[in-house]
């Protein structure tokens, strides 16, 4: 990801949407209330160019600015052995100049016209996002699709870019003890579908791209029906699609992208991962198998997660960190994609912290809350965080947009961020009971465990 990018962003953007199983009948019947009812749904306008790239246009006239994304749908899970890590390199090339604009040129004109931008790369998706004054509007279309059209593929500057991710690499996981345990959790964790795929790259994948094996990528991917623009701001969406038709519409529209028709098997049984290292705090991951984005139980299972891990009154900071004191930190995250991904816990232990003692005590809460379930107190605490954070996002354009593509995208139709208040309240305590009980099994989780080698601390030291 290029450096200035905020790594917090791209789990804002694809923030759950919609409504938990054992409510849905609620959902289908019930009318939100007007306290809980999302602004706007009227003001957007959706249009497919003829050739399948989609605009999405929200105005918001608080400010004479203007949020755009462009969702490109490639990610890792697009990749196979040998183009590793190509989704993200793209990310970079994609800032590396045209036929018709030289490296720099791209970033130069925005910032001469006061706006500024950045990008983004996940297992499913790459974000490119653009910040600007609404009369820069034009601009930031025309350089938009001059890089779909136009990309150059210079070999020294694919060479450079080379040498930039790989570091990118080296920072991120190679030197990362957290980092490097998780990639080797997420690629014993799946033996079939493609998430098992990290997306950095492999090292060797890396090292080894061909300009072909870039051009056949960039051809099958970056194309204007595997494209979804989100545009926010201080705008008329008449006059941005007229716009989007006048800069966009040219481009040829190619072949669709193959469909990954891999589906992960059931888990037959917990996996488990040892990586030794000059660690000096012991380090425990658990992830489970878990849900899609577009699954409907996401809500509760974001109410879920934020009882277990959601700052010190969740119940695993509680229990391990201040009760029993067997942990530094607990955290917790949830992957959100298009195939069902993983759901994470994060155990960091002090230098001499006894790992089989914290994996017990994480075993006891988690059989506690799979046979018990939540409090009322505990889920409308959740639901609180959850619905603060949904309405703090859609307080900037920013936010706007970044919610509006992950629904539109992700989720199954733009219409559902309208729902989602509404889908936060209608989740109940059995619901997340239920899906804390299908998740959380021994048998459906891998666990990984950083340890120090013999002798590795005190040379580290």
């Amino acid at each position: 990801m290029r450096a200035r990018f905020l790594t917090a962003l791209l789990a804002a953007c694809m923030a759950p949407l919609c409504g938990a199983p054992l409510a849905a009948a609620a959902i289908k019947t019930a009318q939100p209330s007007a306290a809980t009812r999302v602004a706007g749904a009227e003001q957007i306008q959706s249009v497919q160019l003829a050739n399948g790239m989609r605009i999405v246009v929200w105005p918001d006239h608080d400010i004479p600015n203007v949020a755009l994304y462009n969702w490109v749908r490639v990610g890792s899970r697009n990749e196979a052995p040998g183009i590793t890590g190509l989704a993200h390199f793209f990310e970079h090339m994609m800032f590396n100049g045209t036929s018709t604009h030289a490296q720099g040129e791209f970033d130069r004109a925005l910032e001469a016209n006061g706006a500024r931008n950045n990008a983004s790369t996940s297992s499913d998706v790459t974000i490119y996002q653009d910040w600007l004054p609404i009369g820069a509007l034009e601009l930031v279309f025309q350089l938009e699709a001059d890089r779909l059209r136009n990309l150059a593929f210079d070999p020294k500057v694919i060479e450079s870019e080379r040498g930039v991710v790989y570091s990118e690499r080296r920072l991120s996981v190679d030197d990362s003890h957290a980092g490097r345990l998780q990639e080797q959790v997420q690629a014993a964790a799946f033996v079939a579908h493609p998430y098992a795929i990290p997306t950095i790259g492999w090292p060797s994948d890396i090292e080894s791209w061909q300009v072909d094996d870039l051009k056949k990528f960039f051809a099958t991917y970056y194309a204007p029906n595997n494209c979804t623009m989100i545009i926010v701001g201080d705008v008329d969406p008449a006059g941005v699609i007229a716009l989007a038709r006048k800069h966009f519409a040219s481009l040829a529209a190619h072949e669709p992208p193959p469909v990954i028709r891999t589906r992960e098997p059931k888990q037959q049984g917990e996996r488990r991962v040892l990586v030794e290292g000059a660690a000096q705090t012991p380090l425990l991951q658990f992830a489970y198998h878990s849900i899609a984005a577009a699954d409907t139980r996401l809500p509760a299972l974001e109410l879920l997660m934020r009882i277990l891990t959601d700052g010190d009154a969740s119940r695993l900071h509680r229990a391990l960190v201040e009760e029993q004191k067997i942990a530094i930190s607990v955290d917790g995250h949830y992957d959100v994609g298009f195939d069902p991904g993983l759901t994470w816990f994060f155990l960091s232990l002090p230098a001499d912290g006894d790992r089989a003692r914290a994996e017990a005590s994480f075993d006891t809460e988690i059989a506690r809350i799979r046979s018990d379930g939540v409090t009322a107190e505990e889920l409308a605490r959740a639901r609180n965080q959850a619905l603060g954070d949904f309405w703090r996002g859609l307080a900037t354009i920013d936010g706007k947009a970044a919610a509006l593509g992950s629904y539109a995208v992700m989720k199954g139709g733009y219409q559902k961020l309208f729902e989602a208040p509404h889908a936060y309240e209608a989740v109940g305590a059995e619901d997340v009971k239920k899906l804390a009980a299908e998740l959380f099994l021994t048998s459906n989780r891998t666990v990984g465990v950083l340890t120090a080698a013999a002798g590795t601390v005190q040379e580290a030291e």
